[in-house]
């Protein structure tokens, strides 16, 4: 998370005109990108086929992101989103059919409705959720009090899953 937070300045979100939504659905994406670069280590357990998803996939998303919100329509274009960050910017790299599946269940967890609310939980521990802040750096700080080893709950896998780790 906080590699993928470590480009991201103040200006890029102010360039937004739902700013409260880019604020969330870029944190949103963020934590997503993490997730799925870290189901690696949990083996064939994390993904049947290892993949290779890269710093390029988050930024050209965040690109995607803007500007679909940026769009002069009030609505947020869900669909959109998650067929252009799902299907084309990670999904493209997938090419085993349960993966997609997982990958866009997981992506669907990140871009919804219920994100853009205060305190949108990302894992059942209550330890990781969607920071409700305008600033980049409320969000670094508090990307930066989250725990230095992560349980597998937050990856949707169950406790044993440490264990193949």
């Amino acid at each position: 998370m906080k590699r993928c937070y470590a480009d991201i300045d103040q200006e890029f979100i102010d360039e937004c005109r739902k700013g409260n939504a880019m604020h969330k659905l870029l944190f949103g994406l963020s934590f997503f990108h993490a997730i799925i670069q870290e189901r690696k280590k949990f083996g064939p357990l994390g993904w049947n086929i290892r993949y290779e998803f890269n710093d390029s996939d988050l930024e050209t998303s965040r690109t995607v992101l803007k500007m679909l919100l940026n769009d002069e329509d009030e609505a947020i274009p869900w669909d959109a989103l998650l067929f252009v960050t799902g299907d084309i910017n990670y999904g493209g790299r997938v090419t085993d059919d349960l993966d997609r599946r997982l990958l866009l269940a997981i992506l669907k967890k990140y871009y919804n409705p219920e994100i853009i609310e205060d305190k949108y939980m990302l894992s059942d521990s209550e330890i990781y959720y969607v920071p409700s802040g305008f600033e980049v750096n409320e969000y670094k700080k508090y990307i930066d009090s989250l725990p230095g080893t992560d349980d597998p709950e937050v990856f949707g896998m169950h406790e044993n899953a440490n264990i193949t780790y």
